[in-house]
């Protein structure tokens, strides 16, 4: 159960639930259990029932691996070597009408949250370190290389060392446009891709997690520039904690960033 999906054993769906372990144990070994009963035995076989998380099935196993036992350890390797500094960056959108997380309500009637009809919504670039640093640009354009080498510029302006930029394979990331900067700024900063499809190695999207989690409702947000307003508010005060900031590298999936001697998940 725990290395197949129901649907590669003959079921329907991907998620193991208490009726498709009790059909799992009646194909098997023709004992037919309740769902209370197969509870039971998945408790006392020490598994819980959870959330799961989510991979791309473009995502490359290998390419993973690679990074994990050879990528990161060479950027972090060179970049002690020459005194710089790994930081990991990722851009996220807010829109006005997001709702994220779940409230209390009365059985049978599903809260309403009241939103405007006037959508609107901001764009925000950030990048953090180990150290507990963060740096952070909101604006209201789309995210295009002109943005990218202006967020690149500004970050540059805050060290006096080498920068290691770790982040995903967005094309913006890569167009011909921010390649001339990275050219004419070899000095400042080095950009890192990661794997495609593997969003879960990088920490700054528990920070575009956690900025959707504690921006205020729309309730409160009436237009572009108090969404723009709040963002700021958000990233300003998180710099101000950098243990929060330090705290997002020890997820599950990126703790990898904190060990030199962590290979593999």
């Amino acid at each position: 159960m725990l290395d197949h999906q129901p649907c590669d054993l003959g079921f329907s769906g991907q998620l193991w639930t208490r009726g498709q372990v009790g059909a799992l144990i009646a194909k098997l070994y023709r004992v037919r259990l309740t769902e209370p009963g197969v509870g039971k035995y998945l408790r006392r076989w020490g598994l819980s029932f959870q959330r799961p998380d989510k991979r791309a099935v473009e995502q490359d196993p290998q390419a993973v691996r690679e990074w994990l036992e050879e990528t990161w350890p060479t950027i972090r390797a060179k970049a002690k070597g020459e005194g710089g500094e790994v930081l990991f960056a990722d851009q996220v959108g807010i829109r006005s009408d997001q709702v994220t997380g779940r409230t209390w309500g009365e059985k049978g009637r599903t809260p309403v949250v009241r939103r405007s009809g006037n959508r609107f919504s901001v764009n925000a670039m950030s990048a953090i370190s180990t150290k507990g640093r963060m740096h952070f640009m909101v604006f209201t354009e789309s995210f295009d290389a002109t943005v990218m080498c202006q967020f690149l510029d500004r970050l540059a302006g805050h060290f006096d060392h080498k920068i290691h930029l770790v982040l995903d394979r967005h094309s913006v990331h890569r167009s011909r446009k921010v390649r001339t900067w990275l050219a004419d700024h070899a000095e400042r900063i080095e950009l890192h891709f990661l794997p495609a499809y593997s969003p879960e190695l990088n920490p700054d999207e528990l920070v575009n997690a956690d900025l959707k989690r504690n921006l205020p409702t729309s309730s409160r947000v009436r237009d572009q520039a108090q969404l723009a307003a709040e963002t700021r508010r958000f990233f300003r005060r998180r710099q101000r904690q950098p243990h929060i900031v330090r705290s997002y590298f020890g997820g599950p999936h990126v703790h990898y960033t904190l060990n030199e001697n962590y290979l593999s998940f």
